[in-house]
């Protein structure tokens, strides 16, 4: 096994790869910025490299200083985590030409499904249901315009090396196609630079569903069933739970069945995820995200599996029995503890924690990076805690997440515990009859 790791993130992601590292035997390091100095991933590395000022692009995306820290310490190998470099192929070039292992997919891999108009060519090549759309990157606005009318308005069109909701544009007209065409192509190219978009069927009501896989090396693949992701909030993830109450046992066996079509079609190694439209019953490919996810607790708390050790065992080069009949256990949830006030549009909220207090008992997991007294950098994704509870059913795991979140106690900032609170008392998502377009259709409800 690896002797030592760097770890090339920060927060609780930083902090859950040392977790995993501790119990495989292996030595950490924690790169971090000077804003962040006082973070407890820096606390509980084994050795620690300050690469940079506060931002984020002077220190966790500064591949010299990363590559330097994991040369001046030894390391064998790097864990990108998700976010900042974890999808990027020339960062897992740069650390194979230093003999340093990424842990993650090849560069190729990473190119394959990062690029998502070509990652739609090789899903549908595999033979995995695909949304409508182009094929490939559109040209031109009169490209655009021919496109949307071999399938129907509305559509939507998406930056090809984006994500997280930016570069995208829903067009229910041609009279709004240039604008929002020129628009996505502009917002893609600062984002990422990377000017191309494409195009898909829009639908109107969808569910976000989600397979996590596990590939290893030696061409084997498992897919550990479903999450939902379909609250959201401008394609930002807000509540995550494994199994989804939408899918049944024949929906999630064509599905998991597809995901492994997908992942063999590349001989993709380590842990991935392919996430899926879904509705009426029918589900299509969305995209593959090369990396953990940030919601991997909650198929780990199904599973009763570590994905973080899972993936650096795979990037050691072992060998797992996929074949095993890995099976699902009762019914988790995730609600993400944002530094942000609802009530003022989800506006980031920095600054001092003066109380905290992390809610416990019997199913509940909490990841955090924060404590009483730490200070909220300005500068990165306001993510704080996930708090992960589990139960025999979906009715168990909700009535204990609602319980924790009177329990958790965070003063000094504002956060999304109150709107959590609200959601998960709402006889639509009760229900679980509920879609993409939750928050929106709920907005006025919650602000009353």
């Amino acid at each position: 096994m690896f002797k030592k790791i760097l770890i090339a993130n920060r927060g609780e992601i930083a902090l859950r790869i040392i977790r995993a590292c501790k119990e495989l035997g292996i030595e950490t390091v924690a790169v971090y910025s000077e804003a962040d100095a006082d973070s407890l991933h820096v606390r509980f590395a084994d050795e620690v490299v300050c690469i940079g000022p506060g931002p984020s692009n002077q220190s966790y995306l500064q591949v010299p200083n990363i590559i330097s820290a994991a040369e001046v310490t030894n390391s064998e190998a790097i864990h990108p985590g998700y976010g900042f470099l974890a999808e990027n192929a020339e960062f897992a070039e740069i650390c194979a030409s230093c003999n340093i292992k990424f842990i993650g997919p090849t560069p190729d891999m990473i190119n394959r499904l990062g690029n998502k108009s070509l990652a739609k060519k090789t899903m549908r090549k595999a033979g995995v249901p695909v949304i409508p759309g182009s094929d490939g990157i559109l040209k031109d606005v009169d490209d655009a315009r021919k496109t949307a009318g071999e399938f129907g308005y509305p559509v939507i069109i998406k930056a090809s090396a984006g994500g997280g909701g930016r570069g995208m544009r829903i067009v229910h007209d041609d009279s709004g196609l240039e604008n929002a065409f020129n628009q996505a192509r502009t917002e893609a190219e600062v984002g990422f630079a990377n000017p191309d978009v494409y195009m898909e069927k829009y639908f109107q009501n969808p569910r976000h569903i989600e397979v996590q896989l596990l590939g290893d090396a030696h061409g084997n693949v498992v897919a550990l069933g479903e999450r939902e992701c379909s609250i959201q909030r401008k394609h930002q993830k807000l509540i995550e739970e494994s199994p989804s109450p939408a899918v049944t046992p024949e929906i999630r066996k064509a599905m998991c069945e597809a995901a492994i079509k997908g992942a063999n079609a590349v001989n993709y190694e380590s842990a991935g995820t392919i996430e899926f439209l879904y509705e009426d019953s029918k589900f299509y490919f969305m995209e593959m995200n090369t990396r953990i996810q940030v919601e991997h607790p909650v198929t780990e708390t199904v599973f009763g599996m570590d994905l973080i050790k899972r993936q650096i065992q795979i990037a050691y080069g072992m060998k797992f029995d996929w074949n095993k009949n890995y099976k699902m256990r009762g019914h988790s949830i995730e609600c993400r503890i944002n530094a942000e006030d609802p009530d003022k549009d989800f506006r980031p909220s920095p600054g001092k924690i003066t109380s905290f207090h992390i809610p416990g008992g019997p199913g509940v997991r909490v990841d955090t990076h924060a404590y009483a007294h730490y200070v909220i950098p300005p500068f990165y994704d306001s993510l704080i805690a996930k708090v992960i509870t589990h139960g025999k059913n979906r009715e168990e795991a909700i009535l204990r997440m609602n319980r924790c979140l009177e329990e958790f106690v965070i003063e000094g900032i504002k956060t999304t515990i109150p709107f959590h609170q609200k959601v998960l008392n709402d006889e639509l998502f009760l229900s679980g009859d509920f879609d993409t377009k939750y928050i929106e259709k709920m907005q006025s409800k919650f602000e009353s």
